[in-house]
């Protein structure tokens, strides 16, 4: 008898192997049949169902990207008849047309078993209380969290995001033991929880589930420290695979765990298209094993991660990849070198005296590139300490990213916060 309710378990990874093969053939017959799309990307790379008899035979296949979605809009991938389409959500990009997906009564089955994988994974039962405080609308991140935690069956409390007040009156009248957020929402609301002096009795919050956005180990401690949370736990997702919950941290946080038996992730390196050794870091490519509105067919996500080799503490047999480390189009150049937003945040890792936020602010002066990097002082800390360490931070960031910027020490709780993901470049080059 299975000891989970929705986690999947193999005894072999020959079986995941035939699992995956399987939803492969099927994707590529699927998409091949019903996607227009599809069927001349095939034709053009000379490619026919058939052709697929092993997983090594993904490699033949094209690649998909951001731009097929919004060329091919308003229902990109289409491979079923829209009748069959009970549901579409759409991504919060900024530019251009939106991605739009859409979802089968199957799709939305899958979803839900996806993230209620999640919160078993996490550790809930059916007695805990789920805060979900994200977007709601045509964003996938509320609808999804409340899908899987009612599946689950433990209780949804879909407040959304912002709304400090109700937050915290939530918090302390309806004591839910899980809060879903970004890492930077729940910041704000930690941050409010301990200037309001309330403390652990008044509220009954164990664990935490953050999505979104990347965050810090220092930034996920001091918020573990202010909610007196037991854990907390980083979940991946995208609209185009579905929305969140394709994975989760376990218990032992070495790594995250995602369902294999419903996409292939691939690591490739974004120049050559090539697969990189296992452990290196490169762009995530996924394809789904199950979709029927909108397969998707080795899509470039922009993601960059790497691939966790061998078998988790926990003992489950399901593959593991490193937490996002950013965006392959988030990278900026300074000066002539390639920078990750993440790479700073490693930096800054290694100093107590610091607080966990951040901001980067490049301008441009006769020609020439400034950085000003903005951390927070940590509390505990004193102004005094402010020049050695400002010089120190500098000297860290010169040897590890091989660039000079100036670092200015702020007073804690002086960088912008917000109930969404925090924005940590800020790019003036072209206004000056």
């Amino acid at each position: 008898m299975s000891r989970y309710r929705f986690l999947p378990e193999f005894s072999s990874e020959e079986e995941l192997y035939k699992i995956q093969l399987e939803g492969l053939k099927f994707t590529v017959s699927h998409a091949y049949k019903g996607c227009e799309f599809y069927r001349k990307r095939f034709k053009d790379a000379g490619i026919s169902p058939e052709d697929i008899r092993s997983l090594e035979d993904i490699r033949h296949l094209p690649f998909t990207t951001a731009e097929d979605l919004r060329e091919n809009y308003p229902f990109p991938f289409l491979s079923v008849p829209l009748e069959k389409v009970v549901r579409i959500h759409a991504s919060s990009g900024t530019t251009g047309k939106r991605k739009i997906l859409a979802y089968t009564a199957a799709d939305v089955e899958v979803w839900k078993n996806m993230m209620a994988r999640c919160f078993e994974m996490a550790g809930l039962g059916k007695e805990d209380r789920v805060q979900i405080a994200v977007g709601y609308g045509l964003w996938t991140a509320g609808v999804g969290f409340q899908l899987g935690c009612e599946h689950f069956g433990a209780m949804a409390l879909p407040v959304g995001p912002g709304n400090l007040e109700i937050q915290l009156q939530f918090l302390m009248d309806l004591r839910p033991t899980c809060l879903c957020s970004t890492a930077s929402m729940a910041l704000l609301l930690a941050e409010e929880v301990e200037k309001m002096g309330v403390s652990g009795k008044e509220i009954s919050l164990r664990r935490a589930i953050f999505g979104a956005e990347p965050h810090t180990p220092k930034m996920r401690k001091r918020i573990e420290e202010m909610l007196g949370l037991e854990d907390s736990f980083d979940i991946p997702g995208m609209t185009e695979l579905y929305g969140p919950g394709t994975g989760l941290e376990c218990r032992a946080h070495r790594g995250i765990h995602y369902w294999a038996d419903i996409f292939i992730l691939e690591i490739i390196d974004p120049t050559t298209l090539e697969p990189v050794e296992e452990g290196e870091v490169g762009e995530m490519v996924v394809t789904t094993l199950k979709k029927e509105a909108s397969p998707l067919i080795r899509y470039r996500t922009r993601d960059l991660c790497r691939l966790i080799g061998g078998q988790c503490e926990c003992g489950s047999l399901l593959p593991r990849h490193d937490k996002i480390l950013g965006r392959s189009d988030d990278m900026f150049i300074f000066r002539g070198v390639n920078i990750y937003p993440g790479q700073i945040a490693e930096v800054l890792e290694v100093f107590p005296e610091i607080s966990s936020e951040y901001q980067i602010v490049l301008t441009r002066n006769k020609g020439v590139d400034h950085m000003v990097l903005k951390v927070e002082r940590n509390p505990s800390s004193t102004k005094e300490v402010d020049p050695h360490l400002a010089q120190k931070i500098s000297q860290e960031l010169r040897k590890k990213l091989l660039v000079r910027g100036e670092v200015e020490i702020v007073d804690h709780g002086s960088l912008p916060r917000t109930f969404a993901k925090s924005k940590r470049l800020i790019d003036r080059r072209e206004e000056d």
